[in-house]
């Protein structure tokens, strides 16, 4: 993509630069699920032998998948609900896609209200570790502070609140700058804890943990399953939130070509989170867990054993919410603008009915069992049904041969037949695969 080259026909605007646009794909795919979900798995499934599966669907998710959201984007010129109309009106049906496109829609906004949640307790242990409350006390006790009901209004409230300021500035004055300096700063900061705990006593059994391969592993069913799935929810393939940053991309950009740099950075930010995370806990012996307890619980108990843990603690909890927050933007932004096209909303206030309803919702969900339950619901259920239906939209509705001409638009070699048939004969069929494995394994994501 040219800098500064002929913006996109959207009422949003549009990204500046190829570089904006990456930064803000990679922002909107790294999130909590590679801090915490990540490195216990590599462990947990093979260590490097993990690494082999995880890599493979990622390059293929990556590839066709978001290539598949970029481009269907791109070509209606609009968001989640114009984009499906679009893929059904060739058919006739352009109601009847609108209608299946409320489904991601809605998986957004469902995701958005339980993440802007979880940062709000990400928010408080930041001012925790900045006050140096968090670390005096015992982190189970500061973490129950925040997770029962109504425990965490003001840093759940404050939350939504950034990320609607920085979505009311819009698409290049907001979502690309804000993102070209979180995502940045996310990557430092946590180069920078590697690199600090790498040097303590012990690390050496993190990093066993994480890469030492147990090839047997490879042998196992649930280790392709959970690296199929991790590979799949990392890039946030769900059927509405990259479609949108499709819709604000210029033509001269090469989109599967973007697609597979998101994937690289973002398989960086979960390998760069295991190399900061499991060398620490190894090296004080903390029982190696997974979900909110690692990193609310089991990180604040090994801060409190290091030389300088409320400085590490501080830059982890801020590189967190770095990450937490550019993931917000995208969750606000499919809904803000799917609402603003259907609705004629003006922009100011599309952001603030998101924001609105996000935080009315999550004030009743704030309490860490029904948050789980709730999240457990959208991502096995309401998710993937979406990813399903934008698979087979752009793929089968639409049609490979419109898309490929769209994917084709801003490159200088045409797509080889191996997308086509790795789009229509892997994709689709894994996308349906992974919603019926949600079901039997209670959650592969």
């Amino acid at each position: 993509m040219k800098e500064n080259s002929s913006l996109p026909s959207h009422r949003n605007g549009g990204f500046t630069s190829s570089v904006g646009f990456i930064i803000a794909c990679v922002g909107s795919a790294v999130g909590l699920g590679n801090i915490w979900m990540f490195p216990y798995r590599v462990g947990q499934y093979g260590g490097a032998a993990f690494l082999i599966p995880y890599l493979l669907f990622t390059l293929l998710f990556g590839w066709v998948g978001l290539s598949a959201e970029f481009g269907i984007g791109r070509l209606a010129r609009t968001g989640t609900l114009g984009a499906y109309g679009y893929c059904f009106e060739r058919r006739g049906r352009r109601r009847l896609g609108t209608a299946l496109g409320w489904i991601p829609l809605l998986g957004s906004l469902g995701i958005a209200i339980g993440y802007a949640i979880i940062l709000g307790w990400v928010l408080r242990s930041l001012a925790g570790s900045v006050t140096g409350r968090l670390l005096a006390s015992d982190p189970s006790v500061y973490f129950s502070g925040a997770t029962g009901a109504f425990g965490s209004l003001p840093w759940h409230a404050a939350i939504v609140a950034v990320v609607c300021l920085v979505l009311a500035l819009g698409v290049t004055k907001g979502i690309e700058k804000a993102s070209k300096v979180l995502m940045p700063l996310f990557f430092a900061l946590f180069l920078f804890l590697a690199v600090w705990v790498a040097f303590l006593p012990g690390a050496a059994e993190g990093y066993r943990f994480l890469f030492v391969p147990r090839w047997q592993a490879l042998l196992r069913l649930d280790t392709w399953v959970m690296a199929m799935g991790q590979a799949f929810f990392s890039l946030s393939i769900t059927g509405s939130g990259m479609i949108v940053y499709g819709a604000y991309l210029d033509k001269s950009a090469d989109i599967p070509a973007a697609s597979l740099r998101t994937a690289l950075f973002d398989t960086m930010a979960a390998l760069l989170a295991g190399l900061a995370i499991m060398p620490a806990v190894f090296a004080f012996g903390v029982d190696v867990t997974r979900g909110p307890s690692l990193m609310f619980i089991t990180l604040p108990t090994v801060f409190q054993k290091m030389p300088f843990g409320r400085f590490f603690a501080v830059f982890f909890f801020l590189s967190v919410a770095f990450a937490g927050i550019t993931s917000l933007i995208n969750m606000f932004e499919a809904v803000i603008e799917s609402w603003q096209t259907r609705f004629c909303l003006p922009r100011g206030a599309a952001v603030a009915l998101c924001g609105g309803v996000t935080f009315t919702v999550g004030v009743f969900l704030e309490a860490e069992p029904v948050v789980g339950a709730w999240l457990d619901f959208i991502t096995i259920v309401v998710v993937p049904i979406g990813a399903v239906l934008g698979a087979v939209a752009v793929y089968y509705v639409l049609g490979w041969p419109r898309i490929r001409q769209e994917l084709e638009t801003g490159r200088a070699r045409p797509l080889s037949r191996a997308f086509g048939r790795a789009a229509k004969y892997l994709y689709v069929p894994l996308t349906a695969l992974i919603l019926i494995l949600g079901f039997v394994y209670g959650g592969i994501g």
